[in-house]
């Protein structure tokens, strides 16, 4: 499999652990400040970049090529942190179960914590997954989401092809990360602030290699009509880009083909 430029972006460049290993010691640190750091450093847009990504899977469910029941939907969220998209999901589709995997502890115990406030753990599952070996079965998921998750992976096509394999045929793959303003003027303004401003803020309050790895990987990112591709040599089909924010944030959606045979 290719290796891309971003699967070498490290938190901790001083580190002899692996990219994967520094991810999860990483999360771990920042865990309790996560939720906070995410909406202030957003301005709060981060929850509408997530609640647009959902907008994706509308009509999968309801009348999907399988024709699924509505109570047997299951949903897998990869990285999914402290939870924030697998409670989106939930709220937005009630008949759903949704399974969300993380390699960060820390950032596990936060979101079960969160579920429970909000009594939603007996329709959500949180739980330890390395997104390059999922611990599931072929063919279970009807649809995976990964919001701002696939940059962290330590190989992004063995992550894609084993969501890939957990999604049934005919399921949908959502996957929201950063991208790149193209804009003149926007652009430079978007640098400037991932790379200077947002490090000292989350220095202050949380952890600044955290937050400095962060516009490092989006810099390193084969996003846009790239990721598109790398998405389709990984088996999916009907791919799909839809750019928000003025390029900041991307979402990118492909389909497993159904076996005619």
């Amino acid at each position: 499999m290719s290796n891309y430029s971003h699967d070498r972006i490290v938190p901790f460049k001083d580190s002899e652990l692996g990219k994967k290993q520094q991810i999860a010691e990483m999360f771990d640190k920042i865990a309790f400040r996560y939720d906070f750091l995410n909406r202030f450093l957003s301005a709060g847009i981060d929850v509408y970049w997530r609640k647009r990504a959902i907008r994706e899977l509308r009509g999968l469910l309801a009348a999907g090529p399988a024709k699924r029941a509505a109570t047997s939907v299951t949903m897998l969220d990869v990285a999914t942190g402290t939870g924030d998209m697998a409670v989106l999901l939930a709220r937005c589709y009630p008949q759903a179960h949704i399974t969300g995997v993380d390699i960060s502890e820390g950032m596990l115990e936060v979101g079960r914590q969160k579920l429970t406030r909000l009594k939603l753990d007996s329709r959500i599952t949180l739980q330890p997954g390395d997104s390059e070996a999922l611990p599931f079965s072929a063919d279970q998921f009807d649809a995976i989401t990964v919001a701002f998750g696939v940059r962290n992976f330590e190989n992004l096509e063995r992550g894609l092809r084993e969501m890939r394999r957990v999604l049934k045929p005919g399921g949908k793959l959502v996957v929201l990360e950063f991208s790149q303003a193209h804009i003149p003027g926007i652009r430079q303004l978007i640098n400037t602030y991932m790379r200077r401003i947002a490090p000292r803020i989350a220095g202050i309050a949380s952890d600044r290699d955290a937050y400095q790895y962060l516009n490092d990987s989006v810099q390193a990112f084969p996003e846009g009509e790239r990721l598109i591709r790398i998405v389709e040599e990984c088996g999916f089909t009907h791919t799909r880009l839809r750019r928000l924010s003025l390029g900041v944030c991307s979402i990118y959606t492909g389909e497993k083909v159904i076996d005619r045979n």
